[in-house]
């Protein structure tokens, strides 16, 4: 099922491996055509369980299809402050682990969250994300509405910053442990670097994964209430070349 909410174009699908499989054949069928035009290509992907489905999808069809990942500069949109380099829960090790050993691009720009200068990482990471246009976006929503870490406490549409410091909202912390990520919210980091909403919004096509019940309210309130901070994903109706795949349980109240 294909609908409409604003300039957002939105997918459902039966399932949550039928959501990855569409996702995954549009970002190939995608890829196909800018590896024509261009030399390079510039992505941005989201660390999350919600993209699993997505990026196992991704990496079959890239290896079925001999897409050229080789000629990619990947980015990610956010990393937690301090937690140890090996952590499993670092998003630039769930990368590594379930999509960038698969699909090998040619250059991967890693948050480090290890930083003993934050602001310092922020400036560099910014740098990096602003010297050439972003491609493609691959992301997801929280359960708060966020998109990155950009919780509604924190969340600017017109942020002044690419790349900034972020202290996490209860509701952000307590989906790390829902996604079994931790074990107990005192395990979750407070504070992470995040990519803001307008570094996601300059993305020239956005693919946005958000399978589960547990997304359902959010994706209620970013496509029905009014397009605000208070949920930061109903920015993306604004966007020409979003499209936001859903199961029937994340679109149970579209």
């Amino acid at each position: 099922m294909v609908k409409r909410t604003d300039l957002l174009q939105i997918q459902i699908r039966e399932t949550r491996a039928a959501m990855g499989e569409a996702a995954a054949r549009d970002l190939a069928d995608k890829l196909k055509t800018l590896l024509t035009e261009k030399e390079n290509i510039r992505m941005i992907f989201a660390s999350a369980p919600s993209q699993n489905e997505f990026f196992a999808s991704l990496a079959k069809i890239a290896s079925a299809e001999s897409i050229d990942f080789s000629r990619i500069t990947a980015f990610h949109l956010d990393e937690y402050i301090g937690l140890s380099a090996d952590a499993p829960q670092g998003f630039g090790n769930f990368l590594r682990e379930r999509l960038y050993s698969k699909i090998m691009p040619g250059v991967v720009h890693f948050i480090n969250g290890q930083s003993r200068d934050p602001q310092a990482e922020c400036n560099r990471y910014s740098e990096l994300i602003s010297g050439t246009p972003i491609d493609i976006v691959c992301m997801g929503i929280g359960e708060n509405a966020h998109i990155a870490f950009n919780d509604p406490p924190v969340a600017d549409f017109n942020d002044p910053q690419l790349v900034k410091i972020v202290e996490l909202d209860h509701i952000c912390r307590q989906q790390q442990v829902n996604d079994g990520c931790f074990a107990t919210i005192d395990d979750v980091p407070t504070h992470a670097i995040t990519l803001t909403i307008p570094a996601i919004m300059s993305g020239k096509a956005i693919f946005c994964m958000v399978p589960g019940p547990t997304k359902a309210a959010a994706i209620y309130n970013s496509l029905k209430k009014e397009i605000s901070t208070e949920y930061p994903a109903s920015i993306l109706r604004r966007k020409e070349g979003a499209t936001l795949y859903l199961d029937v349980d994340s679109a149970v109240h579209v």
